[in-house]
């Protein structure tokens, strides 16, 4: 059809320009008082003019109608002023509006055929709008305009959102190829709709994860039955091609009563619901559970409190004495980090250092710590040559491949010697990996820095691996010190303190909370101690007080 009406198109400018030209041209052609040149001359005339026509109404296709447009208006301007007018041209004139109607007829039809083609594409895209082309489920929107009626009509009913998620969904499409995913994506998709009620809705929100819609529920049983059954006839094993695989899915319900709650609240309870049922295990459907909701919302306010203390440097290091048994002389100190928070005041480590481990932030944190305490104790070198400074190292940390770069750094910045900085880790941290932890720690011994080993004596493995470690200090858990009190708790104490001597570390005595305990550890002959007998942990400034009082007291 485009074809023609293309043809229709050219003849009519040429048929149009040879109207025009008839007057000037052809006149003298028809009634023999020209020859052959002339009537040459004029064909060649209008055959070009057409043809430039053709050329530029390819860029301005209205140029196309100026010369019909012209041929009409000459046409009637002859038919005004001339009584009689040539055979010829009468049937030039003729076929000009002959072709004219042609081409409105064709016009016409294409234009039913584009108006059928803007109508199949309107009802396409339409379809596309509120499907997932993959399943053929509802998508996302369709799931949100039914949840959005459901709840508007749902008068004193329920209305329950379930959310399924397949399980090792990636697995299939790293092992399998995308196209067996594909197809346990269709299947899923039937097990889901073969087990709803028609008036319920089935839609895939994206990836692996699809929603079912619950409406005018009087009994909130039915939600958890349904649940489970999807999940137990998704669990059924499905063939595809040589392959048998199971869809295991985990489910989160939410339900709500009557149309006080927005979709995307009831969306946001089904989400939790079902990272709750993934926590337990996976394969099972949960209920969304206030309680845990709002323990899951306080813990994700907590982390992001805690991003954004490192970055507005709300942390602070503080430092606890650690003392010479023979005169109860601060020699060193251990640098443990407080969280200044603006709420809730100032937090000890065990507020938040799990946390900030889990969300992979204590590289971080305790580099910062690192670098602020060796600067610190670069200052009290000066003051008191042979001071030393203990600093904690975590399981993240240990396991950092800069950690050897990172603490030869901040040594040159800070100039802190060597010799005075502990590193101390507890023996879980050092045991996860006893070959890497042995071979990261000597390297740490090679800058010349010493190695403590804190909580010494309760894990399972201290004497067997004492000589693998390059350990230079140990010391001796608090829970040993304070039952020094006791008979076995004494026995228990020098026992440990027999044990270090035996591999030449140096013992430290942590918690030591009274003078009855200080004393025993003098006739045990342990060296060094720290507790709240002597000190608790205190801002930097404090710290450089009391080693002012220790140094006027010795002058």
């Amino acid at each position: 059809m485009d074809r023609i009406r293309r043809g229709v198109d050219d003849t009519m400018i040429f048929t149009s320009l040879l109207l025009l030209a008839w007057p000037a041209m052809f006149d003298d052609v028809v009634r023999g008082d020209a020859g052959v040149p002339g009537l040459i001359i004029g064909i060649a005339t209008v055959f070009f003019l057409g043809v430039g026509v053709i050329l530029l109404a390819g860029r301005w296709p209205l140029l196309q109608y100026a010369p019909v447009a012209s041929a009409v208006i000459m046409a009637g301007f002859w038919f005004g002023r001339n009584d009689t007018i040539s055979p010829e041209l009468t049937w030039l004139i003729i076929a000009v509006a002959a072709i004219i109607l042609i081409r409105q007829f064709l016009g016409a039809r294409t234009n039913e055929g584009l108006v059928r083609d803007l109508t199949r594409q309107r009802a396409q895209l339409a379809r596309q709008a509120f499907r997932d082309p993959l399943t053929e489920l509802g998508n996302r929107k369709l799931f949100m305009d039914h949840a959005t009626d459901a709840l508007a009509d749902a008068d004193d009913t329920m209305t329950a959102v379930i959310l399924f998620d397949l399980d090792g969904f990636k697995e299939v499409n790293d092992t399998y190829g995308h196209a067996t995913g594909d197809e346990l994506l269709r299947t899923a998709a039937e097990r889901l709709t073969a087990n709803v009620r028609t008036n319920d809705t089935v839609s895939r929100l994206g990836g692996d994860e699809f929603v079912v819609l619950l409406p005018r529920l009087v009994d909130d049983q039915i939600a958890d039955t349904v649940a489970n059954r999807i999940l137990r006839d998704l669990s059924q094993p499905l063939v595809i091609g040589d392959t048998v695989l199971t869809i295991p899915a985990s489910a989160g319900i939410a339900i709500t009563r009557g149309s006080g709650m927005a979709v995307d609240d009831v969306i946001r309870e089904a989400d939790l619901a079902l990272y709750q049922a993934k926590a337990d295990g996976k394969g099972v459907a949960r209920r969304f559970d206030p309680a845990q909701f709002a323990e899951a919302e306080k813990r994700r306010r907590e982390e992001s409190d805690l991003r954004r203390a490192l970055d507005a440097g709300e942390f602070e290091v503080h430092y606890q004495p650690i003392v010479d048994l023979d005169g109860e002389r601060t020699v060193g100190v251990e640098a443990l980090v407080r969280w200044n928070h603006p709420e809730r005041g100032l937090l000890p480590p065990a507020a938040f250092l799990e946390m900030a481990e889990a969300l992979g932030l204590l590289p971080r944190l305790g580099g910062w710590v690192l670098s602020e305490a060796c600067r610190q104790a670069a200052e009290w070198q000066r003051q008191e040559p042979g001071f030393e400074l203990n600093v904690n190292l975590s399981a993240s940390q240990l396991g950092n491949p800069d950690l050897i770069d990172e603490v030869r750094a901040v040594l040159e910045s800070t100039g802190l010697p060597p010799a005075q900085l502990v590193l101390e880790l507890t023996e879980s941290v050092a045991l996860v990996d006893l070959v890497e932890s042995a071979r990261i720690l000597g390297a740490l011994k090679t800058l010349g820095v010493r190695i403590a080993l804190d909580d010494f004596g309760t894990g399972f493995s201290s004497l067997s691996h004492l000589g693998t470690l390059p350990v230079d200090v140990v010391k001796i858990d608090k829970s040993f010190v304070q039952a020094m009190q006791e008979s076995s708790g004494a026995s228990v104490a020098e026992a440990v303190l027999q044990i270090a001597r035996t591999f030449n570390l140096a013992p430290v005595a942590e918690g030591v909370e009274d003078a009855g305990q200080a004393s025993r550890l003098r006739e045990l002959e342990c060296a060094q101690a720290q507790g709240y007998h002597f000190a608790r942990p205190m801002p930097a400034g404090e710290l450089t007080d009391l080693l002012d009082r220790q140094s006027a007291l010795s002058a």
